[in-house]
């Protein structure tokens, strides 16, 4: 999905982007060798972040990655230099009413559940769910959805992100913790945010300014896949943005 805007951060930064366990071409431990949750993926994210050596850095958040990348802020909130989520929610204002079948497996962790809860990995809805709703279908390249269900098909895709729909609820439980932790930090954010994505709403993306009211929100006439449709608009806003957080007031560039 960053395939269209990683060149144009790289003019001007390094870029450094890792797919989570089991997202991507990443080796993805066998379940029950591995728990597939957020605090695991977290984990794993800040063990790759020392690994590689970066010290301080600012961080693109999109579905998954926002609770993923708000728990490594609440571990390391000195590292963080800014943030930029895209469809990416921390307040109960961004839930749609899509969100109900995952909703009563949260509260009633049952196989039937479970298995209302596949429906939202087949083939049609990556496509025309997750992909095609509420933009244009033109400006989508295949691309994307084709390669996603080519990953879920893949011997015990499923049933990792069956579990980690379960965790999920994990996450609004935290949505305070994350609060707090842009009421007292204040990092520099932006929310980049496709209008239409059925999921997540845009009141989530003006929820952030809240609790860190000089949070910058911008909404684009799209879906939950924003970059397929708007990477450029959203480089370009990303470039001006974050050359105000990595500019010093003399004017010289600092390096994050």
């Amino acid at each position: 999905m960053f395939r269209d805007l990683i060149p144009q951060l790289a003019q001007d930064y390094h870029v450094v982007a890792p797919d989570l366990p089991g997202f991507g071409n990443t080796i993805a431990p066998p379940r029950g060798q591995f728990n597939y949750t957020f605090d695991n993926l977290s984990d794993v994210a800040g063990n790759f972040v020392d690994a590689i050596g970066l010290k301080r850095f600012a961080m693109y958040v999109f579905d998954y990655g926002a609770p993923t990348g708000y728990r490594l802020a609440l571990a390391r909130p000195e590292q963080i230099a800014a943030i930029i989520t895209q469809n990416g929610n921390a307040y109960m204002e961004g839930f749609s009413d899509a969100w109900t079948v995952w909703q009563n497996y949260w509260k009633h962790p049952t196989p039937e559940n479970r298995e209302a809860c596949r429906d939202s990995l087949s083939p049609a809805a990556i496509r025309e769910i997750q992909y095609l709703y509420g933009a244009d279908p033109k400006r989508v390249s295949p691309d994307g959805y084709t390669l996603d269900i080519a990953y879920m098909a893949r011997p015990g895709a499923e049933e990792i992100q069956l579990d980690l729909i379960l965790d999920y609820r994990s996450n609004p439980a935290m949505y305070p913790a994350f609060q707090k932790f842009f009421r007292e930090h204040k990092p520099p954010t932006l929310a980049v945010w496709g209008r239409n994505d059925p999921h997540f709403l845009p009141a989530g993306a003006e929820a952030y300014c809240r609790d860190n009211p000089g949070t910058k929100v911008v909404l684009y006439d799209t879906g939950h896949f924003a970059l397929e449709t708007h990477a450029a608009e959203i480089g370009e806003e990303m470039r001006a943005f974050l050359k105000d957080v990595f500019t010093k007031k003399n004017g010289r560039r600092t390096c994050c």
